[in-house]
């Protein structure tokens, strides 16, 4: 371990060992057996950071992590975005800057008991303030947060439908600040074992407290995906030919993909009554998604639009939270010169005003979203709240289908349906397509991104309201208190170490006088 630490004394290897240690924590996402690892996937980053010689070299090192972590978890970004990659995984990666002197702070040298229980709530709260920074949509929204690398494990879903996949982050960091007192820190390993128990605690009050959905009949729901098909009339033709494979399959609502309409159905009235010809084939309204220059508004909207037997309901939702660089370019006379070396946006999106709930005709209440803005949180809570008994992502991930971007879009359902108590279906062009039940499980097979076919889920209805719907981020509001009570706290022992201690008081010096002499003497 000495000749280890004299190795990290060279500060570009000691940079080289911050960014590979924050890029662990992305091998958790994808794997099913390897979800675990979100558990101790920090402790080498938090080990390194602790032993840092100064607070400057700390929050160094915690740039580095964050560098790699970001760049990690949107590597399939590089064929699109080239350098531009790196350079957002630069800025975003120093985010974790302060979360660096923050280790440093409660974790350096050998702590005391008390450090350690305040490091135990006060490093995941910090953590947790870097994800909602980076969380913001300009920034490129909560995609790939700690917490989300639990979509998989049962009890974690669990915790999700209390606090959001904010407190899944939380007690994440927890544990991984336990284990790196514990393997590290000898004389603290009481209260690091105190801590671990705690979390345990909360997880296992969480499992046995936290109420279940409640099912209440079920709805069909059929998911067609085209697959990859070049130019907008041949994949409106597949999509065609897909959806009436469904006629006499008793559905009762059919989702096509994000930009599986590529006109303006107000401007193409013939696309319309083609779209409504099946619905009363099928027998099931239809949920499609225009992307193109609308008619009666200027500029591209992506839109998600429901056409009945009839034609159009009138019901259209447009997107909201637009993908940065990919949809619009943030401060484009800035960074306009991104559309030269990748494939950014040429033209900014539009964006939508407000979140609609649809009804499919036959009493199904579900919400739409397109693309990313899956990964919100509070978008499909408000949807629940506004009385969707199901959610629908429609999304197209045609661009990344050699990737891990398809999968790890998908996972996203699953944890908004924990959250919310509510099923939600995942909808692509080209896979992958999922469908999760209502306490986050996989219902069906997922459709991969090889697949061009149409598949009928029988998706369990669930009604009640799920804590976290119920009390919104609570987990962040409680994170960011603990941060400023932790704050405070310091501030107050900086002016006290800061105050000149008063002078002490010394009594005045006594004269002596003279007797005079006394005549005669």
């Amino acid at each position: 371990m000495k000749s280890f630490g004299h190795w990290l004394t060279s500060p570009w290897r000691r940079s080289t060992v911050a960014v590979a240690a924050g890029a662990l924590p992305v091998l958790a996402f994808p794997a099913p057996s390897l979800w675990w690892c979100a558990y101790v996937a920090l402790v080498p980053w938090i080990v390194l950071i602790r032993s840092a010689p100064t607070g400057k070299r700390a929050a160094y090192d915690g740039w580095c992590g964050g560098f790699g972590f970001m760049l990690a978890m949107h590597h399939w970004l590089l064929p699109n975005l080239h350098v531009f990659t790196f350079v957002i995984a630069a800025l975003l990666g120093a985010l974790w800057a302060p979360w660096g002197r923050l280790v440093r702070r409660c974790l350096a040298g050998t702590p005391s008991r008390g450090r350690i229980a305040v490091a135990l709530l006060v490093l995941p709260s910090g953590w947790l303030a870097v994800e909602l920074v980076r969380s913001w949509q300009g920034l490129g929204g909560p995609w790939g947060v700690l917490g989300a690398s639990q979509w998989q494990v049962e009890p974690a879903l669990r915790l999700a439908s209390v606090g959001g996949v904010w407190l899944l982050s939380l007690l994440v960091v927890a544990v991984n600040v336990a284990v790196a007192v514990l393997v590290t820190v000898r004389a603290s390993r009481v209260p690091a074992v105190a801590g671990l128990v705690a979390t345990a605690a909360v997880t296992s009050a969480a499992w046995v407290w936290s109420p279940r959905p409640d099912v209440d009949g079920q709805a069909r729901i059929a998911v067609v995906q085209p697959g990859v098909v070049a130019g907008p009339d041949r994949r409106f033709a597949q999509e065609e030919r897909l959806t009436r494979e469904l006629v006499g399959q008793d559905v009762d609502l059919i989702v096509w993909g994000e930009s599986s309409v590529g006109y303006d159905l107000g401007a193409r009235p013939d696309l319309a009554r083609r779209i409504a010809a099946l619905s009363r084939a099928t027998g099931a309204d239809i949920l499609v998604n225009v992307d193109a220059r609308r008619s009666d508004k200027p500029g591209i909207y992506k839109s998600s639009i429901l056409v009945g037997p009839d034609g159009l309901t009138g019901d259209r939702y447009d997107k909201m939270r637009l993908v940065p660089f990919g949809e619009y370019i943030p401060a484009r006379s800035l960074l306009g010169w991104a559309t030269s070396v990748g494939e950014a946006a040429g033209e900014d999106r539009r964006k939508g005003s407000e979140q609609v709930v649809m009804d499919a005709g036959n009493g199904l209440r579900f919400g739409p979203m397109v693309c990313f803005e899956t990964a919100f949180p509070d978008m499909t809570r408000h949807l629940t709240e506004d009385g969707a008994d199901v959610l629908i992502g429609q999304s197209a991930t045609s661009t990344f289908q050699q990737s891990w971007a398809p999968e790890q879009h998908a996972s996203l359902a699953a944890l908004r349906a924990a959250e919310t108590g509510r099923p939600m279906v995942h909808a692509t062009l080209t896979g992958v397509s999922a469908v999760y039940g209502a306490s986050g499980q996989r219902i069906g097979e997922w459709l991969g991104t090889s697949a061009s076919t149409s598949e009928v889920y029988e998706v369990p209805l669930a009604d009640g309201v799920t804590p976290y719907v119920r009390y919104g981020d609570w987990a962040v509001r409680a994170a960011l208190l603990i941060l400023g009570l932790w704050g405070f706290a310091e501030g107050l022992r900086t002016l006290r170490v800061r105050r000149p201690s008063p002078e002490p008081r010394v009594p005045p010096a006594r004269t002596v006088r003279e007797s005079p002499a006394r005549p005669g003497r």
